[in-house]
């Protein structure tokens, strides 16, 4: 079922770092650190990050998953038994052979019944994402609950696509087992002509059976490589429209999009976190971004996502980490109680990092108080 995962995001906060994130990845002067709290950073004014194209509509109709080949068997030729030992055993290979055959016409059965139900399934999905991506596009009212059903729809419809992965390994190892069985036919066949006592008409059909068994070990190989493809293409597909409907949830949460998803653009290793943890960062590097919690409803989402993927854009191995800043003011206990408001603060902003397509691996998450912080705050570092 649809879950709610981040706050709405319906503004556009205030932010400079979206043009400022130059060379380094650091700014030129403190001064023009940006706050996300929704008031102009000192000395400089404020600067509202253009908000990027919604994405385009999915088509209706879904991308090439499978293959369109169908395996058919080659046949086994009828022939009336010479009488003589050979003869018999010619005469039982291709028993075996017909039924091997039989095996393969009902994987070719089984592949062509599931590319039929996972293309509807995936047709489907793409005619809800489109309806979907068009109303937002114009834009709708925050949690549209015609949207939630239909994104649920989606998913649903996605999922039963995603089962088909699970069935066509199945029948992928069928199938390779039916190829064991062919090679082993295919070698009898030859063995068999090594046998003494055969007359010349059942070298004769041994030569006719010996080219059907090679006909069918190539069409079972052909439906091998075939069902490999269709797997690999079925599981990019699969992770790719999973990372696009969590940004649908998103868009659907604001009533418009914020960007695409940020799982486009990272990739590669990012870079390992600093050995000296949330100090060695705190007035030793300068943040990508601060955001100031100074009320409950802070709309920092849409100016994260243009900061960060700005970042992505120039380095797309980079990582992230999030600091989350507590003042040493107050009593031990008011301290303790801001310490922990501010974790959380600092697992919201980790939440719509993640929600925006974002690998977790590329984030990592601690805590530090600091004399110069007026409130809590959440500083984001790029590595």
């Amino acid at each position: 079922m649809y879950k709610r995962e981040i706050s709405l995001v319906r503004r556009i906060a205030p932010v400079a770092a979206a043009v400022l994130f130059l060379g380094a990845c650091a700014f030129a002067d403190e001064a023009l650190l940006p706050s996300l709290t929704g008031e102009p950073a000192p000395s400089a004014q404020p600067q509202a990050a253009a908000p990027p194209p919604a994405p385009q509509a999915a088509p209706s109709s879904a991308p090439t998953l499978f293959g369109d080949s169908t395996f058919e068997s080659p046949g086994v030729t009828n022939a009336q038994p010479s009488g003589t030992h050979v003869g018999q055993k010619i005469n039982d290979l291709r028993g075996d052979l017909a039924r091997l055959q039989s095996r393969m016409s009902e994987h070719n059965g089984q592949l062509q019944g599931q590319r039929a139900a996972a293309r509807q399934s995936a047709n489907a999905y793409h005619s809800l994402v489109g309806d979907v991506n068009s109303r937002l596009q114009l834009g709708t009212t925050p949690g549209n609950p015609e949207l939630v059903a239909e994104w649920n729809q989606a998913q649903a419809e996605l999922n039963k696509v995603g089962e088909s992965i699970s069935v066509l390994n199945a029948l992928s190892n069928e199938a390779a087992s039916t190829s064991a069985l062919a090679a082993f036919l295919l070698e009898s066949t030859r063995a068999t002509f090594e046998l003494r006592g055969a007359v010349e008409e059942d070298h004769r059909q041994l030569a006719i059976l010996e080219d059907e068994v090679n006909k069918t070990v190539v069409v079972i190989e052909r439906l091998l490589n075939e069902l490999s493809e269709d797997v690999s293409r079925t599981q990019n597909y699969f992770s790719a429209e999973r990372s696009n409907l969590t940004a649908m949830q998103i868009a659907i949460d604001n009533g418009e999009y914020i960007g695409g998803s940020l799982a486009s653009r990272a990739y590669g290793v990012a870079a390992p976190p600093p050995a000296g943890g949330a100090a060695s960062l705190v007035g030793q590097r300068q943040p990508l971004v601060v955001i100031r919690f100074a009320d409950p409803n802070v709309q920092y989402e849409q100016a994260l996502f243009s900061v960060v993927n700005s970042a992505l854009e120039r380095r797309p191995n980079a990582g992230f980490d999030l600091v989350a800043i507590t003042p040493n003011l107050g009593t031990p206990a008011q301290i303790s109680l801001a310490t922990t408001k501010s974790r959380r603060n600092a697992e919201n902003v980790l939440r719509s990092l993640t929600s925006m397509g974002l690998p977790a691996d590329r984030i990592t998450l601690s805590a530090t108080s600091s004399a110069q912080a007026q409130g809590n705050e959440v500083h984001v570092y790029v590595r």
